[in-house]
């Protein structure tokens, strides 16, 4: 009898201990996009704090950004969705809760001075990175134009170096997004924006997307994750934050304000009854299951990937509905 107390009030002990540990921080990493340095609104205003979550933000390149979280060193990735199939194909199993947003223009194909169309661009050389959203941009404007890749010759070219190469000359074009793209622009001068994400509204969603393994652990600091998000949402679509918002956005990249604002103006941050219609399931850009369903096919098309992702169960819109509920 005395063993079987001792041995109960060892299991108290020992559970009490369990409950007092406090659950390790979220690790999300992310990068320099508008849609995602965003976070560190919720990190700044205290809003995860409010939600009851404890969240590292850990800052990468974007391609750095990805490799961590394909080797297990943070628990999500802000990625565009058609990058999340590419992590899920290659073993990086993920699952997308959250759209944040979708490229409205700050992804752009800039053309050197005296290029003013994508019909012009045919026989040159265009840097892009291969296999990334930069890529299909490209292909769907070369596509409108009634051309294809052969059209001209692709220089894998890694997007924080686009803004450099095609000052370089050695490119004609370059396809990159904000602050690249706007980096291309501003050093080549003459050198123009011949095609955008804003003649393809909806070709590139961005995304929060979790690790199957944490979402089967911690759906509900998931929950909260996103709650906060739309905290952000509600927090940036109010005009009398705008000053002290853009001292936040922009002080996370080292840039004046002024500077950063045009950015925000190429990103279309959605609102929560918006992002609630981008997860209506249908075909084309509107849907981000039809821009998948795009994303999905170019990317075996172009051998990035050998099998399609099963893009339904890529996706679970039942974090934004949560507060329906």
């Amino acid at each position: 009898m005395k063993w079987g107390w001792r041995f109960l009030v060892a299991v108290l002990a020992l559970l009490v201990m369990v409950c007092n540990v406090q659950a390790a921080p979220l690790k999300i990493a992310y990068s320099d996009w508008p849609g995602w340095v965003a976070w560190d609104i919720a990190e700044r205003k205290g809003f995860f704090e409010a939600h009851g979550v404890d969240v590292d933000l850990v800052w990468f390149e974007y391609m750095a950004s990805m490799d961590a979280f394909a080797a297990g060193k943070v628990d999500a990735v802000c990625v565009a969705n058609g990058d999340a199939l590419v992590l899920t194909a290659t073993g990086a199993r993920n699952i997308m809760i959250l759209v944040n947003d979708y490229s409205d223009g700050n992804d752009k194909i800039v053309a050197a001075p005296g290029i003013r169309s994508i019909k012009e661009l045919k026989g040159k050389k265009i840097g892009v990175e291969l296999g990334l959203v930069s890529h299909l941009l490209l292909m769907n404007a070369l596509k409108e134009n009634g051309m294809t890749d052969k059209d001209v010759t692709l220089v894998n070219v890694p997007t924080h170096q686009t803004a450099q190469v095609l000052a370089s000359g050695d490119v004609d074009a370059i396809v990159a997004w904000q602050p690249n793209s706007g980096q291309a622009l501003k050093s080549v001068q003459g050198s123009t924006a011949i095609y955008t994400s804003a003649d393809a509204p909806g070709l590139i969603y961005d995304t929060l997307a979790v690790s199957f393994d944490s979402l089967l652990e911690r759906r509900e600091d998931w929950e909260k994750v996103v709650a906060a998000w739309y905290d952000v949402v509600a927090y940036m679509k109010d005009p009398a934050n705008r000053s002290e918002m853009l001292e936040i956005l922009s002080a996370r990249v080292s840039l004046p304000p002024a500077e950063y604002e045009p950015f925000l103006e190429g990103t279309r941050i959605l609102s929560r009854p918006e992002t609630l219609e981008v997860l209506q399931p249908g075909d084309g850009f509107h849907s981000i299951y039809g821009s998948s369903d795009v994303v999905n096919t170019f990317f075996v098309d172009n051998n990035v990937y050998d099998t399609p992702v099963n893009v339904k169960k890529s996706i679970d819109p039942s974090f934004t509905r949560k507060k329906d509920e």
